[in-house]
């Protein structure tokens, strides 16, 4: 006998509204207007589950905070923010946040190096000041590549296959010239989603944004409803993860891809042909170490070491002969000749080395 499907707590209507809709209702571009669920309506968990394994990205924000943006109207961005930060699987290896501020200057509020954890990411966001006039938003995205995608500032490197993603939160009308380096950014492989709010010329929005437009361009008619758009958001970077679920073959490090997955494995080890194993790279093969004498392979890294009679100079890699006739190092009864890190026993005039190289008579 077959089993009613059911969730706990929720009304048979709207289950039956949820098996006829289709896969997905898309417009272009998405619009949300103020509005209240009727009283009594209920929603399965799986529609209202704050927090998600979404895949891991590197995720920087570009928040409009020009003088037509008004104090009360910033606040409600921030929380934007902070309701976005939540929704995400924040961590050093899932997926990292920066938040950029921008009028007719930019400044990067934290890059994505700064903060693995929501709780720090959210304190840093309740202390943005609006920056006033100007909407550089050509200038911002710019900034971003040079300043923000860099490895320097936390952005993992291109063989992690880890997506880069832009969220622009404007407005207005952009002053500067965004079609071009927006361009340039998706041609670098960073993803655009544009949110409009209030007097965003959509005209700039779909400029910016990436393709398809109807998936990366969204608008809201007031501040007030911007938090609405953390839930499509959630819809979009929240999938089958693969790699949180575990059923992944990886041995070291499983990187989602969209549906699918790649293996990759920590630093100073290298992928196995069967994609999946890795194995500890040798790091004193030739030319893939600094050691002027002996390399010591460490765990996927190495240390440097020196032959019998040298020792490690202060940069840790190259060598120096000791002085073997230091008082105290030798056995020689009279006299000690160095010799490139070794040494050897003589006498004074009129004496002779005994047979055991160290004695003279």
């Amino acid at each position: 006998m077959g089993r009613a499907l059911g969730i706990p707590g929720c009304c048979p209507a709207l289950l039956l509204l949820l098996l006829l809709l289709p896969a997905a209702v898309r417009g272009s571009p998405h619009r949300l207007r103020p509005s209240q669920a009727p009283a009594g309506t209920c929603f399965p968990s799986f529609l209202t589950d704050a927090a998600c394994k979404n895949r891991p990205l590197d995720l920087v924000f570009i928040i409009d905070s020009s003088r037509s943006v008004r104090p009360e109207e910033f606040e409600k961005v921030k929380i934007f923010l902070s309701e976005m930060i939540d929704t995400l699987d924040v961590g050093e290896r899932t997926t990292r946040v920066a938040v950029m501020n921008y009028a007719s200057t930019v400044k990067v509020e934290f890059p994505l190096r700064t903060y693995f954890d929501k709780a720090s990411m959210k304190e840093a966001v309740s202390h943005i000041e609006p920056l006033s006039a100007g909407t550089m938003t050509g200038l911002a995205i710019q900034t971003a590549m040079d300043e923000v995608f860099t490895e320097e500032m936390g952005t993992r490197p291109a063989t992690f296959n880890i997506p880069k993603v832009v969220i622009v939160v404007t407005d207005g009308r952009p002053q500067d010239q965004v079609q071009d380096v927006a361009a340039s950014a998706r041609t670098a492989g960073i993803e655009i989603y544009a949110v409009g709010v209030d007097r965003a010329d959509m005209q700039s929005l779909r400029i910016m944004a990436s393709e398809p437009l109807d998936e990366h361009v969204f608008y809201v008619e007031t501040y007030g409803v911007i938090e609405k758009l953390t839930s499509k958001f959630r819809e979009t970077f929240c999938a089958a993860n693969v790699c949180v679920l575990g059923t992944h073959d990886c041995e070291q490090v499983c990187v989602s891809n969209g549906r699918s997955y790649l293996c990759n494995c920590y630093e100073g080890y290298t992928l196995n042909p069967d994609k999946r194993t890795c194995s500890a790279v040798d790091t004193c093969a030739p030319g893939r170490h600094e050691c002027d004498q002996v390399c010591v392979s460490n765990n996927g890294s190495y240390v440097c070491e020196c032959y019998e009679g040298y020792t490690l100079n202060p940069d840790k890699k190259s060598c120096s002969a000791m002085d073997m006739c230091a008082p105290g190092r030798h056995d020689c009864a009279q006299v000690c000749l160095s010799n490139d890190g070794s040494y050897s026993c003589d006498c004074f005039e009129g004496y002779t080395l005994n047979p055991d190289k160290k004695t003279c008579s």
